[in-house]
């Protein structure tokens, strides 16, 4: 069982320290075949954790519990300006060294940067302080949207929500993007399980190199959500026939074509609802759903509520647990020209 380490380091947001929690073990829930196992470290010098919803944790695991993992978790912290634990940055190396996954989010990112382990590689933060971290660390091509940024072995994002994005996509790189999807579901908005259970917990893609796989026409069919995609264009990328290609994606997906392609529209719609302020309109035309009718019909069977509502709810939870995050950032500002820069030398 891959075992996923997350280094809690003090002062680290209750919401980042828990959102990979959660999002893990709705994976392994909704989906039998996924397992993880979760390990909460606790970094020296550990008291508890920060804004919005400070908490105590009891862990037996300190940076020991990094030795064997498969994956590090480095969430924000109240001190990210200042210099690592010698501990910590010992221990997040000696992971590298292995070839292990370490994801950083939030101001989390500060930290495995003062490592050197990001020095020539693009990396996120959070997004009010991505400037600050490319003065700190001119090495680093620092993302200013905060997106998921992939330097194999190394995993960032922004800090909201938990790491959210992050984990997302690391469960997509593990069990392919179905899972990814039902989970986002569940734990962002805990929204209603759809009617067809073969839907909600049908296997997830298959591995890269699986023999035959479909996943070179998965990659074309969401990259093209935008175009009237047919069963037979679907078909025809995969040099298959209607009835093989039906077969084949219920055996590696565990839904049909039509089925899959539904559901990556909807996470699409999900996305550009987020991050942005398009009309509805014109993100139904840009994920394939032609119509705002349409797209609302799906959206609601799908999440169980409007794009717009959804879109409200979004900005409303973003804007709660940023602000907690940026108070909890602001009372660990150092005062004064004698405060610590953090930067590497």
């Amino acid at each position: 069982m891959p075992v996923i380490a997350v280094l809690a380091l003090d002062g680290v947001p209750g919401h980042e320290l828990t959102g990979p929690g959660m999002c893990f073990g709705t994976a392994a829930r909704l989906h039998p075949h996924v397992a993880y196992e979760l390990r909460y470290c606790t970094a020296p010098g550990f008291r508890g954790t920060g804004a919005p919803a400070p908490f105590a944790i009891d862990t037996p695991w300190d940076l020991d519990g990094l030795a064997d993992a498969d994956t590090v978790l480095l969430p924000g912290h109240a001190a990210f300006r200042d210099e690592p634990d010698p501990g910590v940055t010992d221990a997040l190396r000696a992971a590298a060294d292995r070839g292990v996954r370490i994801g950083a989010f939030g101001t989390g990112t500060f930290t495995l940067a003062a490592t050197g382990l990001l020095d020539g590689r693009r990396a996120a933060t959070g997004r009010q302080y991505a400037a600050e971290m490319a003065r700190r660390h001119p090495l680093i091509d620092v993302d200013p949207e905060g997106a998921v940024v992939d330097a194999d072995p190394f995993h960032s994002a922004s800090g909201v929500l938990g790491g959210l994005d992050l984990c997302l996509h690391l469960i997509t790189l593990d069990h392919g993007t179905p899972v990814a999807i039902e989970t986002e579901r569940q734990v962002f908005m805990q929204l209603h399980e759809p009617a067809d259970a073969e839907e909600t917990t049908g296997p997830a893609a298959p591995p890269a190199g699986t023999r035959h796989s479909l996943r070179p026409t998965i990659r074309w069919l969401e990259a093209h959500l935008g175009h009237p995609l047919t069963l037979s264009d679907i078909a025809d990328h995969a040099g298959l026939t209607v009835r093989g290609l039906n077969r084949r994606f219920r055996a590696e997906t565990g839904l049909s074509p039509l089925q899959y392609l539904l559901r990556v529209r909807v996470q699409a719609a999900q996305r550009l609802l987020e991050r942005g302020d398009e009309a509805v309109e014109r993100i139904a035309v840009r994920t394939g759903f032609g119509t705002p009718a349409n797209l609302r019909h799906h959206f609601q069977h799908h999440t169980g509520t409007g794009p717009r509502v959804y879109r409200t709810a979004f900005r409303s939870l973003v804007a709660t647990l940023t602000w907690a995050e940026g108070k909890n950032a602001e009372a660990a500002e150092p005062e004064g020209p004698g405060g610590t820069d953090g930067g590497r030398t």
